[in-house]
């Protein structure tokens, strides 16, 4: 049975207690997005606090010195004994939100346990589209317990509802964003180009994405591979660290690209990466709304990207870049050889990239969007406990949010 709370209004309340549950935290577009919500929610109504379920990692051990944190509360995918210890944790910490970032167990132990501890407002944000992300049918059962399904992007609220099993009615599209004041145009770093060796005015094209499968660099080598033929000065930055590292840089061994390809790991310096780079890319089998594309545009780069998921929401194709079919590396190249050879148009079309972000992704925004919707559940949860149980009972949508999108002005 769920732990009874007795629900204070906001207006006689201090900081919504929000408690945001993943397994952990490695640099990544959905952990870097979380990272600026937790960072910016506002205080004065608002209390962040962070639980990775196995470890903290990267971004997490960053977040552990600025919010209440906690970890190691899952062993292994069978350790049942994780829905009583993060009960205890809600409980204690006394948790009125909990927002799930993810699919998987942390979206099935981290509902059922706020559920359980008689959480208010449970909510889960989902990243990502189709594999290796799908919602489980064990999560989607879990479906009548959750106030919210955050998508990131309208196509991707449309994609959850159509494919994923989340009900279109509880669907809230918190478009991502990025800190347009972090992220802008400057000049190349020089240091940094010392470090990779790209002398001035070297022609470079770059990738800034985790090396999973669906990201398919393989598809930014075979493009690298053709643009080579044409400009073989071009030097192409991947950016980004993960399982397949050993075979792409085997990849581009036997594609004689050893000293085109430069495998840059993970970095904390992206704006400072960015700057080196003419175009960027994005070679992905499948996107909702991909952070990295942002933080190109927001730094003035022209882009060319597949045109899967959500792509075509963040990049205008021929006013902020170019779209191109999946897996297509000659329309690839030739994108990129296009903007490298006309400056002109790349500056245009990455100053039309830097308003498009202004306009519609910026941090503010985004972090607005979380704090209206868990405000706006929060409160129709307090008027509805004050309802007799008849009115309750005859408005089966009065827990949920009012609107698709929220309010973000």
């Amino acid at each position: 049975m769920p732990h009874p709370r007795k629900l204070t209004p906001l207006a006689d309340r201090g900081p919504l207690r929000v408690l945001f549950v993943l397994t952990s935290m490695p640099i990544g577009g959905a952990e870097t997005a979380l990272t600026e919500v937790i960072r910016r929610m506002n205080r004065t109504r608002f209390q962040p606090e962070l639980c990775c379920l196995k470890s903290f990692d990267t971004l997490g051990e960053t977040l552990a010195q600025e919010v209440p944190a906690f970890t190691g509360l899952l062993a292994n995918k069978y350790d049942l004994g994780v829905l009583w210890r993060l009960r205890s944790l809600m409980v204690r910490q006394r948790i009125d939100a909990v927002v799930t970032v993810g699919t998987g167990d942390k979206m099935f132990w981290g509902r059922l346990a706020a559920h359980w501890a008689g959480v208010p407002v449970i909510c889960s944000a989902l990243h990502s589209t189709g594999l290796p992300d799908r919602v489980e049918f064990s999560n989607r059962l879990l479906a009548p317990w959750t106030d919210a399904f955050i998508a990131v992007a309208e196509p991707h609220g449309q994609y959850l509802a159509a494919h994923e099993g989340c009900p279109a009615a509880r669907i809230v599209v918190i478009p991502n964003g990025v800190d347009v004041e972090r992220f802008h145009p400057r000049w190349p770093d020089a240091n940094l180009q010392r470090q990779w060796n790209l002398p001035p005015q070297t022609p470079t094209v770059g990738i800034i994405a985790a090396l999973r499968p669906e990201k398919n660099h393989e598809l930014f080598l075979d493009m690298a591979a053709l643009v080579c033929r044409r400009r073989p000065e071009t030097r192409f930055l991947i950016v980004g660290d993960g399982v397949q590292r050993e075979k792409l840089e085997t990849q581009a061994r036997q594609f004689g690209l050893s000293s085109s390809v430069l495998f840059t790991g993970n970095r904390h310096d992206v704006p400072e990466m960015l700057s080196l780079m003419d175009v960027v890319t994005l070679t992905s089998h499948m996107e909702s709304n991909p952070i990295s594309l942002l933080e190109a545009q927001a730094a003035e780069k022209p882009v060319v990207a597949t045109r899967v998921g959500s792509v075509a929401e963040t990049v205008v194709d021929g006013r902020t870049g170019f779209l191109v079919p999946p897996g297509d590396a000659r329309a690839m190249a030739d994108r990129v050889l296009q903007l490298l050879g006309d400056r002109q148009q790349a500056l245009a079309m990455g100053r039309a990239g830097r308003e498009h972000v202004i306009v519609h992704a910026s941090v503010d925004r985004m972090v607005r969007g979380y704090e209206n919707m868990i405000t706006q559940i929060y409160a129709n949860k307090c008027r509805t406990k004050s309802r007799p149980s008849e009115e309750t009972e005859s408005d089966p949508t009065a827990d949920r949010p009012q609107s698709l999108t929220p309010d973000a002005s």
